[in-house]
């Protein structure tokens, strides 16, 4: 996130796409509805109505997968009616007149016509946001789990420098992680082409830096995401894999895919605190501690680095995730010596700028934000307040593209996925809760009333759903919160595995599936 959670309090106008904030991330929620009371006007773009559709100002129930064609729409129409921010583009930004011709297709008509949203209200929240004091976006993976997930971020990056609605307090562009420390994951380099503080691993100055600090080479090409590690996998140029605290058989789309490719490996390890679908299949399986069992740090969505402290000791055979990685670096020939978190802590100041002001002792009672770049340093609640890192913020010019899988005569419908507020993930924690399993005991798939009656199908019933993937047996929820065509699962019930629907179609700039589209159809079981 640009700014912090705090900061939407002080917003103005708040824009909430492809994020189900109050079911997903419900912190959020909370302080979303705590910013209309104190009078902000909130914008929901959503295909279904949410819960935060009844806090908003507007809803605009898209189309699924045209989320970009929508954001150009926007900015054709700020730039138009003369509301976007000469100033700030002269002095923050770069590549302004050739993105500006990219823009010129994407009229209101146009607009309405790809996301079937009215062009009233295309007109009410693009004035609505450029002219507002402060105006935020947060989004999450409706929004990213695309083909065009990639350039859906550039088109929201784009409307947010066209207004100059970035780098100051209640603005910016907000993703919502997926998972409690994803962003700390991410800092620390679990990504295939970066190294800790996003040093990249092709740039020879950074790769020195870190081959002297830990004596050791360091890689000099890029990894594979985890979806090319499946198509390595089966194609055998990768024999061995190694998952921690992760369950693809679940998570990831396109399950028997996801299975040819485990099942091709000559060797799989699975470290995970149960005993997952994954794990499963794996030759050896490390047990993991849980977060009660260990000391260490979380890196939030809003880059806030908090202490976690062991509050019971570990339970079996389990260890803490470091303790495991370690010993297997030292029978691979590695010294590595550290004996707490804090070492491996002191170690990342060392080694990640954004990190060299953060010591346990300073966060002890209370987390810093990075950057935080020396110890005299108070953190960063939001970003880019004196220009871009990297000089001035670019303009990416980025065309709409129908996404990979499009309904037809026989998938007429169109499946979209994402999280339910009494379940998380792959329900590998949240279903070992009796109070959350009697609260939400299976799947329920939502669709909408007109369709369900011309499917001849009741509250109640179960059904088939199909793709061109395969097919699973579930209960129906029938709601007018869904569009007509369109349908809603969760992937939190193995028992109802919605990932052996979805497909393997991926935006090709960084791999990640587009799980929030895929063509399905649906037959009434007698």
């Amino acid at each position: 996130m640009t700014n912090s959670y705090n900061e939407i309090l002080l917003a103005n106008v708040i824009i909430v796409t492809g994020a189900n904030t109050t079911e997903a991330h419900p912190v959020i929620g909370y302080r979303i509805k705590q910013a209309v009371k104190n009078g902000a006007k909130l914008v929901v773009i959503d295909p279904r109505r949410i819960e935060l559709v009844d806090y908003a100002e507007s809803w605009l129930s898209i189309k699924p997968g045209t989320n970009l064609a929508l954001f150009n729409g926007l900015a054709h129409i700020i730039y138009k009616e003369n509301l976007y921010n000469q100033d700030f583009i002269n002095q923050h930004t770069e590549g302004f007149d050739n993105w500006l011709n990219s823009i010129n297709e994407y009229t209101p008509d146009r607009v309405a016509a790809i996301t079937g949203v009215n062009i009233d209200g295309l007109y009410f929240i693009a004035k609505l946001y450029a002219t507002a004091d402060k105006a935020t976006i947060l989004y999450a993976m409706g929004i990213t789990q695309h083909s065009s997930g990639t350039n859906n971020v550039f088109s929201l990056a784009n409307l947010a420098m066209l207004t100059g609605q970035i780098g100051r307090e209640g603005t910016g562009i907000n993703p919502l992680r997926g998972q409690n420390n994803v962003q700390g994951a991410c800092d620390m380099g679990g990504l295939p082409n970066v190294l800790p503080g996003y040093a990249l691993v092709n740039d020879e100055t950074q790769r020195l830096r870190f081959e002297s600090a830990w004596q050791q080479k360091v890689a000099t090409n890029s990894g594979l995401t985890l979806t090319e590690m499946v198509d390595a996998a089966i194609e055998k140029r990768i024999k061995a894999l190694y998952i921690m605290g992760e369950n693809p058989m679940l998570a990831d789309p396109n399950t028997n895919h996801v299975r040819a490719g485990l099942e091709s490996l000559d060797f799989l390890i699975v470290q995970d605190i149960f005993l997952t679908e994954t794990a499963r299949m794996a030759d050896v399986v490390l047990p993991a501690v849980t977060f009660a069992e260990k000391d260490g740090t979380f890196t939030n969505t809003e880059r806030f680095v908090q202490r976690v402290r062991k509050a019971i000791p570990e339970q079996g055979n389990a260890k803490v995730d470091w303790q495991i990685i370690q010993m297997i670096a030292n029978r691979f020939g590695s010294k590595w010596q550290y004996r707490h978190a804090k070492e491996i802590m002191d170690e990342i100041r060392t080694v990640v700028p954004q990190y060299a002001g953060i010591t346990y002792d300073r966060i002890e009672q209370q987390g810093l934000q990075w950057p935080c770049p020396s110890i005299e340093h108070n953190g960063t609640p939001y970003l880019h307040k004196d220009g871009f890192i990297r000089g001035k913020g670019k303009f990416t010019a980025v065309e709409y593209s129908p996404s990979k899988e499009l309904p037809d005569i026989e998938y007429p419908f169109t499946l979209t996925t994402g999280r339910r507020l009494y379940h998380w993930h792959t329900g590998s924690m949240s279903r070992r809760v009796k109070a959350l399993e009697e609260i939400h005991p299976y799947e329920k798939m939502q669709i909408n009333p007109i369709d369900a009656k011309e499917l001849g199908i009741e509250a109640g019933d179960i059904i088939k759903v199909s793709s061109r993937r395969g097919s699973v047996n579930t209960k129906i929820e029938i709601t007018d919160s869904i569009p007509r065509r369109t349908l809603f699962m969760s992937f939190h019930f193995s028992e109802t595995n919605t990932n052996s629907l979805t497909s393997s179609h991926r935006d090709p700039i960084c791999n990640i599936p587009e799980a929030k589209v895929t063509a399905v159809r649906v037959d009434k079981i007698n």
